[in-house]
């Protein structure tokens, strides 16, 4: 298994699922599944002040994961919202809804239950390699400067490089300072900064590393 980490705009989803497809392995955007319980409790109406009636949403959603890197999806009760939870609103809500603790044990166990029914797969997220999966046989933390990360987000959803990078910024400040399992590199991960660099050329780089890894284990 493969843990990368880091935060939004690094080139985490991208590099990931290229890197599962050239390991024929699964894939998991653990970010995604936060998307989701964001979009049903926003459907629902629940404040994002009440953590209580966030995670009675949460516990009572049923989440469908597709873990096929040329095809992941996600769906809540059965409803596709793979375009939905990448909308603003959700946008804007999801660090409040992820950083409430009964909705990380919830996530995190069904993560588990993914990671431990694939024979090979690589995880993205926020907390894979120190929370979540933290036996991973590899965990990379990507990085990017500021700016890139603003440049990215803002050519995949459409919006102004200001606006996007000021959003990045806010979030960036709520998942560090959450109580509950806060975006840190994992003491172990291999922290590798994308900004410039292809991604062709950082999926190699994280595939030599993995390769490295399991020789060491192996020796």
């Amino acid at each position: 298994m493969v843990a990368v980490d880091g935060p939004s705009g690094s080139g985490k989803s991208t590099v990931s699922r290229r890197l599962a497809a050239t390991l024929a392995a699964a894939y998991l955007d653990t970010g995604a599944m936060y998307r989701a319980v964001t979009w049903a409790v926003l459907r629902a109406g629940v404040d994002l002040a009440d953590p209580e009636g966030i995670a009675k949403v949460a516990t009572e959603s049923e989440l469908g994961c597709g873990t096929d890197p040329a095809h992941p999806y996600l769906r809540v009760d059965g409803v596709p919202v793979d375009g939905p939870i990448r909308g603003p609103e959700v946008t804007a809500a999801v660090s409040a809804v992820a950083a409430v603790p009964a909705v990380r044990r919830l996530l995190v166990a069904r993560q588990r239950e993914i990671i431990a029914g694939a024979d090979r797969i690589v995880v993205e997220g926020r907390d894979i390699g120190g929370v979540v999966a933290p036996e991973a046989e590899l965990k990379v933390f990507l990085t990017a400067a500021p700016a890139e990360r603003a440049r990215r987000r803002s050519a995949q959803d459409a919006t102004d490089p200001t606006a996007t990078a000021a959003e990045l910024a806010r979030r960036d400040g709520l998942d560090m300072t959450r109580a509950a399992d806060p975006l840190q590199p994992a003491p172990d991960a291999v922290e590798l900064d994308t900004t410039g660099v292809d991604i062709d050329a950082v999926v190699a780089t994280i595939r030599d590393l993995l390769a490295d890894r399991l020789r060491e284990r192996q020796g």
